[in-house]
């Protein structure tokens, strides 16, 4: 299905930067209460001096998703009558319509959205997606700029998300900025075996997962002298997220297009072998644009779950500073 919003006057504008992100005691609901007048959602907005969001409640009669997303979306471009807040679709860009394929819910921006700082960005998108998360058959929500997918400022696809994907730490930054140690597993110079490669101190944001943060090392190649790339860097991520110790990495058709010279075992490899060295994950399982009955390069089967393969592995790298 495809709806235009031309009609509700969707604009935002860049403004300055936000310090900090904070929810009211109320704000971590995710679904809906029910009352004898109907149901209760929350409709997140962002605060005047653009550093925090706020849920504040909406009832609503709604009998069906499709009345209840549309009504979600008109409420985020209506100004609330609390004039602290801002809503997130009322200024200076504007939706131009959505998709709704499934449980996977697009909306598709002007080029205006862009226009926005960084934190103020991430401000908007993270209201939008916690109140549309609330749509029963809505799993996920991407955004796209004139249909072409949404990117951070390394040029990397935003991908997917759910409110799962803004974090909730009272006090901190929105974009609270970590450093992790990984071992990332890459090609040796014959691209026969896997080299391990130990990146230290890097620096990646809270709101990304560490099995993401992985996956889009991988694909930036490595960092070492003696460690060879494995993954088309053209390659985007759509998804990455772990159930019962599985990861399942969603990736574009790219994927499966290969410019460097390694053996398919050695891609697939320096995939599983990485994220298996989380503490959460032992298996990983690869689809490309959510499909799993998907040969790589017609000899690996996606439908297979790939364990921790150590008889790939030649020797450790040196270690990247």
């Amino acid at each position: 299905m495809y709806m235009r919003m031309k009609d509700v006057g969707m604009r935002l504008l860049a403004l300055v930067p936000v310090v900090m992100f904070f929810c009211l005691s109320g704000c971590g609901s995710r679904g809906s209460v029910e009352t004898e007048y109907g149901r209760v959602y929350d409709i997140y907005y962002v605060n005047n001096e653009e550093t925090r969001i706020f849920a504040d409640p909406y009832q609503t009669a709604a009998y069906n998703d499709q009345t209840l997303l549309d009504e979600l979306l008109v409420k985020l471009a209506q100004e609330p009558e609390k004039g602290e807040y801002k809503a997130p679709l009322a200024e200076n860009f504007e939706l131009i319509g959505y998709t709704w394929d499934g449980g996977q819910l697009t909306l598709n921006f002007d080029e205006h959205y862009k226009e926005m700082d960084k934190i103020k960005e991430t401000l908007v998108r993270a209201a939008i997606v916690r109140t549309l998360s609330q749509v029963g058959s809505v799993n996920y929500i991407a955004f796209t700029i004139q249909n072409e997918p949404l990117v951070d400022s390394s040029g990397v696809a935003i991908g997917m998300m759910s409110a799962d994907t803004f974090i909730d730490n009272a006090g901190n930054e929105i974009n609270t900025y970590e450093k992790v140690n990984l071992r990332l597993y890459f090609a040796n110079e014959n691209g026969d075996m896997l080299v391990e490669e130990n990146q230290r101190n890097v620096v990646y944001s809270s709101n990304v997962s560490l099995e993401k943060l992985i996956v889009e090392k991988l694909i930036e190649g490595p960092s070492a002298v003696g460690s060879y790339p494995t993954i088309n860097p053209a390659t985007k991520v759509i998804s990455v997220t772990v159930n019962d110790r599985i990861c399942y990495v969603n990736l574009d058709e790219s994927f499966l297009s290969q410019p460097y010279n390694v053996t398919n075992d050695v891609t697939i490899y320096s995939i599983a072998n990485s994220l298996v060295e989380l503490s959460n994950v032992n298996k990983v399982q690869i689809s490309i644009n959510g499909e799993t009955n998907v040969l790589y390069k017609e000899s690996v089967s996606l439908t297979n779950i790939f364990e921790r393969n150590l008889d790939l592995v030649e020797s450790a790298a040196p270690a990247a500073e």
